[in-house]
């Protein structure tokens, strides 16, 4: 076996289809058929099951992949690391939530630039399952998260504690006034956003049941539409104090429970950061962003 058997082997399970992933490796079905085999032979297991429509991964082959994808990574560090030799160089990708990446990125980009230029560093903002998913499938080098985080394969660090608050028009009445309302509006996020939870929790300890939800996808949308009285919202009081502090907005204290917001670095526990991690890993450690 060498590394393009799995190359192959990965092509085959991302294509579904033996012919497809010829095309994408540049080479012949026999070959793709041939190295395919030999694996099953060395593994002495079937690796994919093999319908007239589709080819799709056994249970055998499921195992296969999560290490194939785990070789693949540690061979495209080791060529960094090999080649850098005491220069800080590769490419890093760094997922975030959307207030991390509206906000804090630009900062932690320039800083983290400024030291090691010769690091690509990359930001993603999605959800935390999704985040946390993409940390575990190598889609990621680390994400920053909200805890509380039971995963198992993560390392995590606590970055800080933030505070969360409700979100009203200033023109509006007493928060109490406007959530007796039918039906209550929301301004959030998506579905699995931590800020669009807590707020849903927050109705249900208040015995809100009917209310609607209006979902955007900005930072800045959120608070405009609060702004404009088409709804209440969630967000940590630093982004409304610091980044939005002449908005027509009030805001309202939540419990201790619901309004304390961790967040987390995370990243595989299975594997030594590389250089570049490491360093991303220890500039925050030591507040230099």
């Amino acid at each position: 076996m060498n590394t393009n058997d799995l190359k192959i082997f990965e092509a085959v399970a991302e294509s579904g289809s033996f012919t497809k992933a010829a095309d994408k490796m540049f080479t012949v079905q026999s070959n793709v058929t041939a190295r395919v085999k030999s694996l099953e032979e060395e593994f002495d297991a079937k690796l994919f099951s093999r319908t007239s429509r589709k080819v799709e991964l056994t249970e055998a082959g499921f195992v296969l992949m999560r290490y194939a994808k785990q070789i693949k990574h540690l061979v495209e560090e080791a060529k960094h690391e090999i080649k850098s030799n005491d220069t800080i160089n590769g490419h890093l990708s760094i997922g975030c939530m959307e207030t991390t990446m509206a906000l804090k990125a630009p900062e932690i980009l320039l800083a983290f630039g400024e030291k090691y230029p010769a690091v690509d560093l990359e930001f993603k903002s999605d959800n935390r399952d999704v985040l946390i998913a993409d940390v575990l499938n190598y889609k990621l080098d680390a994400a920053f998260v909200s805890a509380p985080l039971s995963t198992n394969g993560l390392e995590k660090i606590k970055i800080k504690e933030e505070q969360l608050v409700i979100l009203t028009a200033s023109k509006e009445a007493s928060l109490n006034q406007l959530v007796a309302r039918e039906p209550l509006k929301s301004i959030v996020f998506d579905n699995g956003c931590i800020f669009r939870e807590r707020l849903e929790s927050w109705f249900s300890h208040k015995g809100i049941h009917n209310y609607k939800s209006i979902e955007l996808n900005s930072i800045e949308g959120i608070i405009n539409f609060v702004e404009a009285g088409l709804g209440i919202s969630l967000l940590p009081e630093e982004v409304v104090s610091k980044y939005y502090p002449r908005r027509k907005v009030c805001t309202y204290p939540l419990s201790k429970q619901l309004g304390t917001m961790t967040t987390l670095l995370v990243y595989r526990k299975d594997k030594t950061p590389s250089k570049a991690l490491q360093c991303f890993i220890d500039m925050y450690l030591k507040d230099v962003v």
